[in-house]
């Protein structure tokens, strides 16, 4: 059982996705249209999380007690390599895709803390990062239609051609940072407390 718990590990670490399983993600999401990275953020990413609780957490609980602790290591070491990743990108979609890599391995961190707090939260996460991601793809998709670039640099001065597009995208880019009052925030604090 504990060999083949690794096995359906990678397959689902995989869909997450977690390091060194990542590169495939933001390749993606910059290779695709629109409407394919809403899909693949708002709903496919969340695929590899049911996976964990439906198949890791349920048939193989014994085996999954006995790799908490490596599975909560890929999970850090997957958020702190993502977010300053992150912090280096210039393309808008590039952001997203790994601020999304490191909010999946949160969920993976909550998913494996072994309590009830870090599964609801987890689970909570999920549902927001769906809803926000989903939204600044479509965003940036607007933005990449009317403007033909994504690099970030090209936007200086967006919020007084585009006022009402400018305080959406703040709002949005505002929740996915998890700023208190926001419905990721909610789930990373619920997801810390498990």
């Amino acid at each position: 059982q504990i060999i083949l718990w690794v096995f359906v590990y990678i397959a689902f670490s995989v869909k997450i996705p977690t390091i060194p399983l990542h590169i495939w993600l933001p390749e993606a999401h910059v290779e695709a249209p629109t409407a394919g990275s809403v899909i693949l953020a708002g709903l496919l990413l969340k695929l590899g999380s049911y996976g964990f609780i439906r198949v890791l957490l349920t048939v193989f609980s014994k085996a999954t007690v006995f790799y908490l602790p490596i599975t909560d290591t890929f999970a850090i070491i997957s958020i702190v390599y993502a977010s300053f990743t992150t912090i280096r990108q210039i393309d808008m979609k590039r952001i997203i895709a790994y601020s999304s890599i490191a909010h999946m391995n949160l969920v993976v961190l909550g998913l494996f803390s072994g309590n009830i707090q870090g599964i609801a939260g987890s689970i909570f996460l999920m549902i927001a990062h769906g809803v926000v991601s989903s939204a600044l793809f479509f965003l940036i998709g607007v933005l990449y239609d009317n403007y033909g670039t994504r690099v970030i640099y090209y936007y200086g001065g967006l919020a007084q051609v585009l006022p009402i597009f400018a305080t959406f995208l703040i709002i949005f880019s505002f929740a996915n940072i998890g700023l208190p009052g926001t419905c990721n925030f909610i789930g990373e604090v619920v997801i810390f407390l498990g």
